[in-house]
């Protein structure tokens, strides 16, 4: 079925007026993009003027987040080692770059800043989704952002690979610990005793 510019294939036209009301790419502030945020239950980022609405997570993907959030509380709390919290979370890298990691751990008597978001972390968690700008997103762009963000600690979960990348903050840039994979543990250098079974972990999601 084809359709005009202006015609959606439900034969009304899209609200093309409500695009108006927002400000073009590159050109968004600070206040403009936590406004937009703030108000509508969805992954949306900020880098230099550019909003971009990430995909909404899938079951696997949320069970997988739950079962490892679960964990490092249970851990953090007890030896009182600070605040885990899971996504939604906005976290500002920089002036003007902020990010929704899936999982996010700041240590005791540090302040997180504002209400409205983190504006620090020391380990984040990103668990990947199956689609290619979602693994490059994950495996690269943040990687440098978080490295560059003085992050200590920055777990890659990949579902599609099995797989649990941890690695840690050398200067501004990041460092392997390990790649672990079902079978194994993967473990934390920041928090030192923490470790989590990769195949529980990926088990999660078939329930």
């Amino acid at each position: 079925m084809s359709t005009s510019p202006t015609t959606s294939a439900y034969g009304s036209e899209p609200a093309w007026d409500v695009a108006l009301l927002f400000p073009p790419q590159g050109q968004w502030s600070v206040e403009e993009y936590l406004s937009l945020t703030d108000d509508i239950n969805r992954f949306v980022e900020f880098t230099a003027g550019r909003i971009e609405v990430l995909p909404t997570p899938t079951v696997i993907h949320q069970r997988i987040l739950v079962f490892l959030f679960m964990r490092l509380k249970e851990f953090v709390d007890a030896h009182d080692l600070g605040e885990v919290l899971p996504s939604v979370l906005r976290v500002r890298l920089a002036e003007d770059k902020f990010r929704e990691p899936d999982i996010v751990f700041l240590g005791r008597g540090k302040d997180s800043g504002l209400g409205r978001y983190w504006d620090k972390a020391d380990l984040v968690v990103e668990i990947v989704s199956d689609d290619r700008k979602s693994r490059e997103r994950d495996h690269i762009k943040k990687r440098k952002d978080y490295a560059e963000a003085g992050i200590s600690e920055y777990w890659i979960v990949d579902p599609q690979q099995q797989q649990i990348s941890v690695l840690t903050l050398q200067g501004r840039a990041y460092e392997l610990i390990g790649e672990f994979t079902p079978g194994q543990a993967a473990t934390s250098k920041l928090l030192p005793g923490f470790a989590v079974d990769v195949k529980a972990t990926f088990k999660a999601a078939e329930q």
